[in-house]
């Protein structure tokens, strides 16, 4: 069978829905099980540098669609280009998709976040994601989702009927192909020298709080003024959140990293020396820094949400939204309580080993196939 594939968010660096969609290719193109398929990846410019590509599995062709990629490219040159080549289904990995597609049409929504929330987004985009996703579920054979908290709003916020819509959990397992030289992460039992540096990673949105991430960790470095912050992720919030000026106004400028990104490198010797991890977001789709974060050795608190409480189960110290002195307590509490860090450790390295790309790959080709079929 031939897979079409929207591809754009495999260009340039890739996070979310890029590093979903690579890790997916990572398993397909090695699967002797997904050999009898081709992949053809449309995007607007040639897919360079690709260490998901492999050998035995699914053969991939990439075919560049000249355009902007955004939603004129998606709505008209990706949709003639399907047209063209008469895939057995096209599957868009990023919430949108042609509505002329000529083929049956797989979609996944991560989250509904435009919906639950439209003050987080600018008027025109939040518009813009709302018409699209919603045209794009209705068109779609079949719509995937990350999680049963997704599918749930998913079912309530868009009317989908509950048989169109099927959860496939993603994977906590990074392929190999995307590790630097020595590995991506250290072993949780491996002895590096850890410090107090609480460390948070991802895309800084509004609903992940991170003005009250830094709120808390002053309150923590006035007990433990050895503690550093390090921020990891491009700020997206809306309306802007000044993160160094929050820092700045709270006393602990000179204790806050902030980075727009890191290579893989950097963030494992960032996960090598942390001892706590950070990531009070308020809706998600799944959330995978934090088992990231497990994988690595590095204990979790996290704000307690019903998402939150579905993938993390027990491996994670849970806090109510808004709860400055909880937080900075249950961060001091991953950094200095030996026995709590053994327990979530523990727990951690559980559940996170219950996540994994291999199967999400399988259950993702199934939906392909059975709606091409």
């Amino acid at each position: 069978m031939r897979v079409g594939i929207d591809g754009r968010e495999l260009l340039g660096r890739p996070t979310g829905v890029g590093r979903y969609l690579a890790e997916l290719l990572a398993r397909w193109t090695r699967d002797p099980h997904a050999a009898g398929h081709d992949i053809v990846l449309y995007a607007p410019a040639p897919v360079e540098d690709a260490p998901w590509h492999g050998q035995g599995g699914a053969r991939v062709a990439t075919r560049v669609v000249p355009g902007g990629g955004g939603t004129a490219w998606e709505q008209g040159r990706l949709a003639w280009a399907a047209r063209r080549d008469r895939p057995g289904v096209l599957f868009c990995p990023g919430y949108t998709a042609p509505l002329l597609a000529p083929c049956p049409v797989v979609v996944c929504i991560h989250d509904v976040s435009f919906l639950a929330h439209p003050e987080w987004f600018p008027p025109r985009e939040g518009w813009r994601r709302r018409m699209l996703v919603g045209a794009a579920v209705r068109r779609a054979r079949t719509v995937l989702t990350v999680s049963e908290f997704s599918r749930s709003e998913i079912l309530a916020r868009l009317g989908v009927p509950a048989s169109r819509v099927r959860t496939v959990l993603s994977g906590a397992d990074p392929h190999p192909c995307f590790a630097p030289p020595g590995g991506r992460q250290p072993a949780p039992g491996a002895a590096v020298a850890r410090v107090p540096l609480v460390l948070y990673v991802g895309s800084v949105f509004n609903r992940r709080r991170v003005p009250d991430l830094i709120a808390a960790f002053a309150l923590l470095r006035a007990r433990q003024p050895a503690a550093r912050l390090e921020i990891v992720g491009e700020n997206r919030t809306f309306p802007h959140q000044a993160l160094g000026r929050v820092a700045a106004d709270l006393g602990v400028l000179d204790a806050v990293g902030l980075h727009d990104y890191v290579d893989d490198d950097a963030l494992a010797a960032l996960y090598a020396r942390a001892r706590g991890f950070a990531f009070l977001s308020e809706y998600e789709g799944f959330g995978f820094t934090p088992l990231e974060a497990m994988r690595a050795g590095v204990p979790a608190v996290v704000l307690d949400t019903p998402v939150a409480r579905e993938i993390y189960k027990d491996a994670a110290v849970f806090v109510a939204p808004g709860d400055i002195d909880g937080t900075a307590a249950a961060l001091e509490r991953v950094l200095q309580d030996g026995a709590e860090r053994d327990r979530l450790l523990a727990a951690g390295t559980r559940v996170a080993a219950s996540y994994t790309w291999h199967r999400a790959a399988t259950v993702t080709l199934e939906a392909l196939e059975a709606a091409a079929a």
